[in-house]
């Protein structure tokens, strides 16, 4: 690996730190990632990997920005190809959860930053991308209600923040089994008890 990461270009040899961080967080510690381990991971120098990167939390700033558009671009593309608000909720529930299985180093990660203490630019990112992505489920939300296939005296407020606590709620069992697969598994009835607590009353 060393060999082929020194002669990547600039761009490719950031994305492949991105990469091999978020491979380190599936399997230890988020806090516990130093830079010596990417370096190693990468097959690099610290030296070599500084020249990218003037620090560590700029590494994680570039994890959480890569985290931001992947996540964010793939729960807008599942939305846009549903045929309703309410089955573009579903897609984006199980999209979100897709991502999870794939990168289960990702979550880790976020809840790790929104565990430090102080404000961190890395903090900050995780902060916005949540409220990027409320406010997805807000408009699809008031979208449903609109068009009668939620109810229409329904909290959207409340109902935005269950969606984002029960995709975290498996998120986190899943971590706790040891088993990032079973999400996948457990999703599909968990959003079905979601759906029927928004849906119309009619």
């Amino acid at each position: 690996m060393s060999t082929r990461v020194k002669h990547l270009p600039a761009d490719e040899r950031r994305a492949v730190t991105v990469e091999a961080v978020i491979e380190l967080a599936a399997e230890q510690n988020p806090n516990d990632i130093t830079t010596s381990a990417i370096a190693k991971r990468m097959g690099l120098t610290q030296g070599a990997l500084f020249r990218h990167f003037p620090s560590k939390d700029a590494i994680l700033q570039a994890v959480m920005a890569w985290v931001a558009e992947r996540l964010l671009s793939r729960v807008d593309k599942a939305a846009q190809c549903a045929a309703s608000p309410i089955a573009a909720l579903e897609a984006i529930f199980m999209t979100h959860i897709d991502f999870v299985a794939e990168h289960p180093g990702v979550p880790r990660m976020m809840f790790g930053e929104l565990q430090r203490a102080g404000e961190t630019a890395p903090k900050r990112m995780v902060q916005t991308l949540i409220r990027h992505y409320g406010e997805r489920l807000h408009r699809l939300i008031e979208e449903g209600k609109a068009q009668g296939g939620l109810n229409p005296e329904l909290d959207t407020e409340a109902a935005a923040t269950l969606f984002i606590g029960t995709i975290q709620g498996l998120v986190m069992q899943s971590l706790l089994a040891g088993d990032v697969a079973n999400i996948r598994r457990d999703a599909p009835r968990v959003f079905a008890i979601f759906r029927r607590g928004i849906g119309s009353a009619q």
